[in-house]
């Protein structure tokens, strides 16, 4: 299976050990918030703050925050804030978000198409 060959290639022994960097990364990006915030940025156009809040309905200001700090210290998300009154802030995808965010894409289009049936089947 080309999954699991590709899988050795980082983990020869098969082991996906505790310790690895990856664990990290992976729980910010597919945090719930992370993952959303990222498919909003993935236009690749510049969103203000309360842009980003209307794209990720639910989130709240403080999870917004929280996110967008955390995506932000992984170069995932890059801060644009301009010294004017009022304050302008803008979000964007980095390089290496927007390199991530093309592969969680085709997740959302997989959770879309088949939530309504799993969700039903566990009913």
């Amino acid at each position: 299976m080309e999954v699991s060959q590709s899988l050795r290639r980082h983990f020869p022994d098969g082991v996906i050990a505790a310790g690895c960097p990856s664990r990290v990364v992976l729980d910010h990006v597919t945090s719930k918030w992370g993952f959303l915030v990222l498919l909003a940025l993935a236009d690749g156009r510049p969103l203000r703050w309360s842009e980003l809040r209307r794209r990720v309905e639910g989130v709240s200001e403080k999870m917004l925050a929280q996110t967008l700090r955390t995506l932000e210290a992984d170069a995932l998300v890059a801060r644009d804030a301009r010294p004017v009154v009022p304050p302008h802030v803008e979000y964007s995808l980095t390089p290496l978000g927007s390199d991530l965010a093309r592969l969680l894409t085709p997740l959302m289009d997989w959770l879309v198409e088949n939530a309504p049936g799993i969700l039903d089947r566990a009913g």
